[in-house]
């Protein structure tokens, strides 16, 4: 459903994007993905994307469409924390309504007061509004706990598959999130195409073939979603979608990727209109 976008909104997605990108961002003609995402930013507002970006409501669409045993489970969902945690360590803190916007909680030494500070900071107001993420301002403010399902107390691998019109294009492996964060990038025949200086690649899970397929569906509506999972000793378990990934502001290595990746959204699309 395109909507006109506010000429301040339009102004403050072209600043951000000429910042992190260094080059002028094309809105009348899309090219790239980057570029793409912030013309859905701007001008796509699709009324699902408010249910997926919703961590509470993108599980309940998940197990719909996969099954139960492929979502990780709520252990508790309200407004504020309680004085004390009431679950088994380790878990997760997460707010339901935005993105970066978690804790892992391993063990009884935490900061609990801590904690209760910043979940009540996520509360006090929505997300993405800053980045012109429409979708995020729908969703219900709140937040969930979930078990934490690492290993050892590392966090698990995450695989983000990116999902044109219903077929999975690209993987994204990321690695290291909370000590050296990277990631990698690989075709749908899981061969790297991007750059990475320590040339180390991981073996992929033998569930990345579920993944994928799962993927697909889940995105089958969809002329792009990316769908995040991980690989866990119960199994490949469902992580979250994304509308928006990195709001278009994250830059490619190589730089071709980011025409690459657009054009396959593009052949979707079949074309942009000029606005």
């Amino acid at each position: 459903m395109e909507l006109p976008a506010p000429f301040l909104h339009r102004l403050r997605v072209r600043l951000c994007y000429g910042w992190r990108h260094r080059r002028l961002l094309h809105l009348a003609h899309p090219v790239t993905f980057t570029e793409r995402v912030q013309h859905r930013k701007l001008f796509d507002h699709d009324p699902r994307f408010a249910r997926l970006t919703d961590k509470i409501a993108a599980k309940a669409y998940a197990a719909d469409r996969l099954g139960s045993d492929w979502v990780i489970p709520t252990l508790w969902q309200g407004n504020a924390l309680p004085p004390e945690p009431v679950w088994p360590t380790p878990f997760v803190l997460k707010a339901r309504h935005g993105c970066n916007q978690s804790a892992f909680c391993r063990d009884a030494q935490m900061d609990w007061q801590q904690l209760r500070a910043a979940s009540a900071r996520w509360m006090a107001k929505s997300y993405g509004s800053w980045l012109n993420e429409w979708a995020y301002r729908d969703v219900p403010r709140g937040l969930l706990v979930e078990p934490f399902i690492g290993s050892d107390g590392a966090l698990p691998v995450d695989y983000k598959i990116y999902v044109f019109g219903g077929r999975a294009g690209y993987v994204q492996v990321h690695l290291d999130r909370e000590t050296a964060h990277r990631w990698l990038l690989f075709d749908r025949d899981l061969a790297p195409v991007s750059n990475d200086p320590r040339g180390d690649h991981p073996a992929f899970p033998a569930s990345i073939g579920a993944m994928i397929a799962a993927a697909e569906t889940l995105a089958a509506d969809f002329d792009f979603l990316r769908c995040d999972f991980y690989d866990t000793d119960a199994g490949p378990r469902f992580g979250e979608f994304a509308v928006y990934p990195g709001s278009g502001l994250d830059p490619f290595d190589p730089v071709e990727l980011d025409y690459a990746i657009g054009a396959k959204w593009g052949e979707v699309l079949g074309g942009r209109p000029i606005i």
